[in-house]
């Protein structure tokens, strides 16, 4: 049986392959792919941004099992799996033998990209979310989807949210303290979300008005309007105002905009707490200038978060299968594609004429 990817073969070019599909193996696991998400990353990398290129693209992905290799009658939570149920896999590898995993930061595994970064006419193939078929290896981690999560929120679940899931974990947020987030996208709504699930109060900047009004629909207690708060020093007075003058506990950058660190360094609090996301691109074109001496001078605690502990994508499914409902995340992906439209979707995408592009590459 033949199945089809979607493999990036140039800059901006995508174009459809078809491969025999792989047997799985002991520990291997052959997803029938769902729906697959574009992401901001995956528009990256077809721009040629990434480091990643000339590959098979996608990684946010909902799949159905079709096939199980020897030796797995579990997912990575130890929950029953059988042909047919739903999972969703950690998008990246844990070699389990570099110095990051001997360190045990499974997320900065140095070879965690190495299969998702392969062209596509090396086997297994189906390496990437955009294609009819999706390739579990030995060791990576997957979970099965609690039955009362759409497809779309699945599939959305082990990039993005996971990521804010562990960056909260890890952002010394407490309950009733102040927590802004710059910026209102995917990554900032997820964030208002979480954050308000676990009794901050949350304070969205973004210069969007349509933005702001679906962080409103995110548990956001307060925005703020970057046109209407036009300088750094009227956004802290507004922070200082909501807050009593107690000032924000805890920033999280996820504009991907340099100029926002600066900013966030003046927005919290003496002994603050702040969460770098966004700015994900090292190029020296991108810098920007800052003061160390805020740092110093306030006490700032600076994390920076790059993907997750690939446990805590069962954690997120969990958060999801509970609160699914409470915040509208079905919203935020707007318009389904075919594989056959890869190319068209991610044109609009890249161009934010739809919100979230979905792929149903079986359709």
């Amino acid at each position: 049986m033949n199945g089809r990817v979607a493999a990036m073969t140039g800059l901006e070019e995508m174009t459809i392959k078809e491969y025999e599909l792989p047997k799985a193996e002991k520990g291997q696991v052959i997803l029938e792919i769902i729906k697959a998400n574009i992401c901001g990353s995956d528009i990256h990398m077809w721009e040629g941004k990434h480091v990643l290129k000339n590959h098979v693209l996608g990684h946010e992905m909902v799949g159905k099992i079709v096939e199980i290799g020897e030796g797995i009658t579990t997912d990575y939570a130890g929950q029953s799996i059988a042909v047919g149920d739903r999972v969703v896999p950690v998008y990246y590898l844990t070699c389990q033998k570099c110095q990051a995993c001997l360190s045990g930061h499974f997320n900065l595994c140095e070879h965690g990209s190495d299969f998702m970064g392969q062209v596509s006419e090396k086997h297994p193939h189906f390496t990437g979310g955009f294609g009819t078929h999706y390739f579990i290896h030995t060791n990576q981690y997957f979970y099965k989807v609690p039955d009362n999560i759409p497809d779309n929120v699945a599939a959305g679940s082990n990039c993005g949210i996971a990521q804010i899931m562990y960056a909260m974990d890890n952002s010394n947020l407490k309950v009733n303290d102040y927590f802004v987030i710059q910026g209102a996208g995917g990554l900032g709504l997820f964030a208002s979300a979480i954050a308000k699930t676990m009794g901050a109060n949350v304070i969205v900047i973004d210069g969007v008005e349509s933005r702001l009004t679906e962080a409103k629909k995110f548990g956001a207690d307060f925005v703020i309007n970057m046109r209407e708060y036009d300088t750094v020093d009227k956004r802290i007075a507004r922070i200082n105002e909501i807050s009593n003058g107690h000032g924000a506990d805890v920033v999280l950058e996820v504009t991907g905009v340099p100029k926002a660190f600066d900013e966030g360094l003046r927005i919290v609090r003496m002994g603050g707490t702040y969460l770098e996301l966004g700015n994900v691109l090292v190029d020296e074109s991108l810098n920007t200038t800052i003061v160390p001496g805020l740092i110093t001078r306030k006490c700032i605690t600076i994390k920076g978060i790059l993907r997750y502990q690939p446990w805590y994508l069962h954690k997120t499914l969990l958060f999801l299968e509970k609160y699914h409902d409470k915040y509208p995340f079905s919203s935020l992906t707007d318009r389904t594609y075919s594989l056959d439209e890869v190319q068209l979707a991610l044109e609009k995408a890249a161009s934010k004429e739809v919100q979230r592009a979905i792929i149903e590459p079986n359709k």
